[in-house]
């Protein structure tokens, strides 16, 4: 009984601490950073990672991301801004969905056919050069007699010498 009690109560507590860090780990992971964000958008000017623009525009981009940090949002809160602000010309990957989907899905399909198209037919390949091979190899060959092959060996010396 009293085992039974100091287990239900090891359980809570364990219970207590994992609600009470939850919180702790979910803001942290939440938080924004300039240079993750910067990874994953494009200056709309220069066509090219916000990390290694140099143009004006970037600039203002890196200063419109640094003051939704400062305000708190998350990443994905932050990556929405910019595209309510500049079009989704600034995301670094194209959305996942509508004709966009295609660039997420085509190379795996891609890759998947292949893979298929090769499993079909290498053992194909691999039973015709068997079949040849055995065929080859198992081709009748002439009996040839005493008398023929002293008479092939006579020519042959004529032919040589």
């Amino acid at each position: 009984m009293i085992a039974r009690r100091l287990t239900l109560r090891i359980a809570l507590v364990a219970l207590a601490a994992l609600l009470a860090l939850t919180p702790v780990a979910r803001a942290t992971a939440a938080r924004a950073s300039l240079m993750d964000i910067e990874n994953s958008v494009m200056c709309v000017v220069c066509d090219e990672p916000l990390s290694v623009a140099q143009s004006t525009e970037a600039y203002q981009e890196r200063d419109v991301i640094r003051g939704l940090i400062a305000k708190g949002d998350t990443k994905a809160q932050i990556m929405r801004q910019l595209v309510a602000e500049y079009g989704v010309a600034v995301l670094g990957k194209p959305p996942a969905h509508g004709f966009n989907l295609t660039v997420y899905i085509l190379p795996p399909a891609i890759l998947v056919a292949g893979i298929v198209i090769l499993a079909i037919t290498l053992p194909r390949w691999r039973r015709r050069r068997d079949a040849a091979r055995t065929a080859a190899s198992a081709s009748p060959r002439v009996a040839v007699g005493r008398a023929e092959q002293q008479r092939l060996d006579e020519e042959l010396s004529r032919f040589s010498g």
